[in-house]
């Protein structure tokens, strides 16, 4: 029990970071599509950092950086230049797996992974309790979702970032400055979602071509199933890192075909989105351009 709960937890460390990045976005009224893209660029650059500088803390600090040049592209196109939301979330996400293929090539002359970089922790712990409880990732990645939470409805920057994606008119009528609202917003979803990414690279000792391999868009998920409030987020976040350890641990156990047992996480996903969609009320504008 102790190992299962264990491996969750570091499973569910990257959906929580990507999750408070896509919380923040969609309260703003941005539509968080671009979190598989954010993760997948802080993961690559969290490698780089880390493989050149020889110290993982170089990596966090590439990998968020990477992460926010990303988030500022994003909003460039959807608030700047007021360009359709999903269109270019799955832009993005293809610019992500493009870009960061190329650059592995070129930096690492590698088209599948890179060389082993310095993380947190040896290999022969970095599994096991001691290595996850060491890893300060781990930690961050449980502190970011409630340091989200109490941004959102603690202080006057989350207020702004709710009236922002509920009545953005209303809160322009009363000088909120709405679009640089969205703006920072976008941002920090950049940052948060980026340190998943640096995790999984960091955590791995590589980065390895679509490491990210869906995460993204299962914390998507996990806002929606959650109602974009944090503590349900955190919970869904935590279910869906659940089915994936038992989708892992049946694997090895060989009792059923692996196609099936490799569908857990995504069936569980679907299924727990058909019961809540047309129940969970979004952000009032979330999706809609401001001038």
């Amino acid at each position: 029990m102790l190992a299962f709960l264990v491996q969750t937890l570091r499973i569910a460390v990257p959906y929580l970071f990507a999750a408070a990045g896509g919380i923040v976005s969609e309260r703003a009224g941005i539509i968080a599509l671009t979190l598989e893209g954010f993760m997948l660029t802080g993961a690559f650059c969290a490698a780089l950092g880390s493989f050149y500088s020889g110290s993982p803390w170089v990596g966090i600090v590439a990998g968020v950086f990477g992460g926010v040049l990303a988030a500022l592209l994003h909003a460039l196109a959807t608030i700047r230049y007021r360009a359709d939301q999903v269109v270019v979330g799955i832009a993005m996400n293809l610019l992500a797996v493009g870009v960061t293929r190329f650059f592995l090539r070129l930096a690492f002359d590698s088209s599948s992974n890179s060389p082993r970089v310095p993380g947190f922790g040896g290999a022969e712990i970095a599994s096991g309790v001691l290595g996850t409880l060491a890893n300060p990732l781990v930690w961050m990645g449980l502190i970011t979702m409630a340091l989200v939470g109490w941004t959102l409805y603690r202080t006057p920057f989350g207020l702004r970032v709710r009236a922002a994606g509920e009545k953005p008119e209303a809160a322009a009528s009363v000088g909120v400055p709405v679009r640089r609202v969205r703006w920072l917003a976008v941002a920090l979803s950049g940052v948060c979602a980026s340190l998943g990414g640096v995790y999984l690279a960091l955590d791995q000792h590589q980065f390895t071509d679509g490491m990210t391999a869906g995460r993204g868009f299962i914390a998507l998920a996990a806002v929606i199933f959650g109602k974009w409030d944090p503590k349900r987020v955190t919970i869904a976040c935590f279910l869906f890192a659940a089915a994936e350890t038992m989708q892992i641990r049946l694997q090895a156990l060989q009792l059923v075909p692996s196609q099936f047992v490799e569908m857990i996480p995504y069936v569980l996903t679907i299924v727990a989105l058909a019961g809540v969609v047309g129940r969970a009320v979004q952000p009032a504008a979330l999706g809609k351009a401001v001038d």
